[in-house]
């Protein structure tokens, strides 16, 4: 995602300067005559009707209007999909990427009802499809569980698109009805005669309200896998017709529901006991518990909880009685079989979770969540329902795998050894720099503001960049933090190791949120935090072990988006006085071609010529894309620079270039995907060396301008 920030002046703040007053001359009119702008009547309330309030405010149904809430619209298809699937009634999902743009999720479950509804005088699907609220899933009867709960989720869909067509195979017809932008363009109507029972819904996004209307294929694989893990028996079929040379196929069906989804998060850890604990259970007081965890050599939690296949970033109820079970059953095994002694203290919840890999899913008839996006369950009997549940089966696993108790409680005694030793690592740094007077490390160049909400720190890669930076920048708003090297790889270090990195120390104390379990976002002093490093591989070795450090240990930032990615540019293209910048070698092909077309060498001809003729001077002079770092090349008296560092910007052009709000790209770090991420971080900065030569073969293909 780009981010451009709002237009200031050279040095980032608002502008004095009066806006010009209008040319129109004013008219005298009586003082009845004019309205009251803070006039609050009855002709001042509004009621927008049908769907018109998802138009208005789409954030609201969605989260965003972004590429996350683009994919959202087919989770909420898929969730009634689902929704059949938990009732018994469906088996098969099949989702289509189609040529034109649009999605089609196609079930074979019962069919939504057509049939006239007696309130409202329409088919039931159109209601389904056009009113808000308006679904099986609130009275007895349709559905034991659901993920939509709402009743919202097809009719949102609905009314964010400028396209959508339901068709439905029931009572031996298939029904159709067609819409636009929400509005009915006829009646429901049966189609043909057909056998089977079953739904597709088939819908092009609005790109007059999205930022994207362009799926991501591995965001959608990625989303349905974990569905089909969580749905044992389903089978999910998903395919990318939108160009028939990529055509894609891909199918999952999985039996061991979510023990089979541990076992696909951990396929490359090393398991510190072979046995997957797993229990499913069905709870009178909400409906059925499945719970599935393994421990592994990692220093991380790399939980999920999902409730009626929703997943819950932001956890809920069930996940606080997962964890309070947990380290209550582990510190009572431990205890009873003397490897805790009466002197030890008990294994805190941090500790009963290093390393863990865990899933829990409930599924519920009356979910409580918050907000559409259902980021947090609020259920307070899914507490009671999965303690009990996990506080039993745990007990009994433990019992009848000694040899897995023992290395798990091995695992939690060292991890509480290792907080311990982090504690006190983390308050001598603490403590060092009160004595000395001075809280803030010395090479930090500070902003002079103390509004947090105004202020950026930018992390900068060296001290020749740094040096840049600091003159070049606002010193109001904007902050300087070089790094000397390469930090510390955190993803294989314990928290007390990697406090004894001098670059990490530094980068905490400026951060102001502590680390570990004295972490604390209120105390965050920047609102953005930037990476600023070498566009070379150096820098992207930086950049990556920075990212590697902020999603272990400062997540919260990263998912309140607090964390970007400064952009600066690889090339300055010149000619006499006009020069560009350049961020990819796509646009200095192009920069130079426009400035060679303006010379007087390619003055005669057609402007197709002069083009053509533009472009094979630049692949001549340039080779085609190679251009060495730091080196100036000539192309008809082009000048074209490709950057070594931001060292070798003087600080006008860094400021101008990479950090000024006005003119600036960056990049804004999101987790859409939290496995998948997880599973990224452990290839690429784990111990294990095989993981990551198969995945750099494998992309091998895809890399532009690799330095060697």
């Amino acid at each position: 995602m780009v981010v451009k920030k709002g237009a200031k002046n050279s040095k980032g703040k608002k502008s004095d300067r009066p806006q010009k007053a209008a040319s129109a001359k004013a008219v005298t009119k009586p003082k009845k005559a004019v309205a009251d702008k803070n006039e609050y009547g009855a002709k001042q309330i509004q009621v927008l009707e049908g769907l018109e309030p998802v138009r208005r405010r789409p954030g609201m149904y969605i989260g965003s209007t972004g590429a996350s809430g683009l994919h959202h619209l087919i989770w909420e298809v898929v969730d009634n999909s689902f929704d059949e699937a938990m009732a018994g009634h469906c088996d098969t999902i099949t989702v289509t990427l189609n040529k034109d743009g649009s999605i089609s999720v196609e079930d074979n479950g019962r069919g939504i009802p057509v049939e006239m509804h007696k309130q409202f005088k329409k088919s039931a699907l159109e209601l389904v499809m056009t009113k808000l609220h308006a679904g099986g899933k609130f009275g007895a009867g349709g559905y034991k569980v659901s993920g939509g709960l709402h009743g919202v989720g097809v009719s949102v869909v609905n009314a964010l698109s400028n396209y959508v067509r339901a068709e439905v195979k029931r009572d031996g017809k298939l029904w159709m009805q067609e819409y636009n932008y929400g509005k009915p363009k006829g009646k429901v109507k049966a189609v043909k005669a057909i056998r089977g029972t079953g739904t597709t819904i088939t819908f092009k996004p609005d790109a007059a309200i999205f930022e994207t209307v362009d799926f991501n294929w591995d965001t959608i694989i990625s989303h349905l896998r974990q569905q089909a893990y969580l749905t044992a028996g389903i089978k999910i079929i998903v395919q990318d017709r939108r160009s028939k040379e990529l055509e894609k196929n891909h199918t999952f069906y999985f039996e061991g529901g979510v023990k089979s989804y541990v076992a696909h998060l951990n396929h490359q850890k090393e398991a510190k006991h072979p046995n997957i604990f797993h229990v499913r259970k069905e709870r009178d007081d909400v409906g059925e518990v499945e719970i599935a965890l393994q421990y592994t050599d990692d220093f991380q939690e790399n939980g999920f909880a999902f409730a009626n296949n929703i997943y819950n970033p932001e956890g809920g109820m069930h996940v606080v009685g997962f964890r309070t079970a947990l380290t209550r059953v582990l510190n009572n095994y431990a205890r009873k079989n003397n490897i805790l002694k009466e002197k030890d203290d008990n294994i805190t919840g941090d500790d009963s979770r290093e390393g863990l890999t865990s899933i829990v899913s409930i599924k519920l008839k009356e979910p409580q969540f918050e907000g559409q996006t259902k980021a947090k369950l609020g259920n307070p009997e899914a507490r009671t329902a999965v303690e009990a549940v996990l506080a039993e089966a745990l007990e009994i696993f433990l019992e009848e795998h000694p040899k897995d108790a023992q290395a798990i409680i091995e695992k939690c005694v060292i991890a509480s050894r290792a907080r311990l030793a982090a504690r006190a690592a983390r308050d001598t740094i603490l403590r060092k720099g009160v004595l000395e007077g001075l809280t803030l490390p010395g090479k930090l160049a500070d902003c002079s503001t103390r509004d947090a909400s105004r202020s950026e720190l930018f992390i900068v890669e060296g001290d020749s960049a740094g040096g840049s930076a600091k003159q070049g920048r606002d010193r109001e708003t904007q902050a300087i933090l070089p790094l000397r090297g390469k930090i510390l790889n955190v993803e294989r270090a314990r928290l007390d190791k990697i406090l004894t990195n001098n670059e990490i120390k530094s980068l905490i104390i400026a951060l102001g949120t502590n680390i570990g379990e004295q972490f604390d976002i209120e105390g965050l002093r920047y609102e953005h935090i930037v990476i600023m490093t070498d566009a070379d591989v150096d820098g992207a070795h930086i950049r990556t072990l920075l990212l590697t450090l902020f999603y272990r240990y400062f997540r919260e930032l990263i998912e309140r988006g607090h964390l970007y990615i400064a952009q600066p540019p690889l090339y300055r293209v010149a000619k006499g006085k006009e020069f560009h910048y350049a961020y990819s070698e796509e646009e200095r092909d192009k920069l130079t071609a426009e400035l060679l077309a303006k010379s007087a060498k390619l003055e005669t001809g057609k402007a197709s010529t002069k083009k053509q003729a533009a472009k094979a001077a630049v692949e001549e002079a340039l080779g085609n894309g190679e251009t060495e770092e730091g080196e100036v090349k000539t192309v008809s008296g082009v000048n074209v620079q490709r950057y070594k560092g931001l060292g070798e910007m003087n600080p006008d052009q860094l400021w101008e270039t990479t950090m000024d709000p006005t003119k600036r790209i960056m990049k804004i770090v999101t987790i859409d995907d939290a496995a998948r991420a997880e599973q990224i971080f452990g290839i690429l900065m784990g111990s294990d060396v095989e993981p990551r030569k198969r995945f750099i073969q494998t992309h091998a293909k895809n890399v532009k301008n690799l330095d060697i």
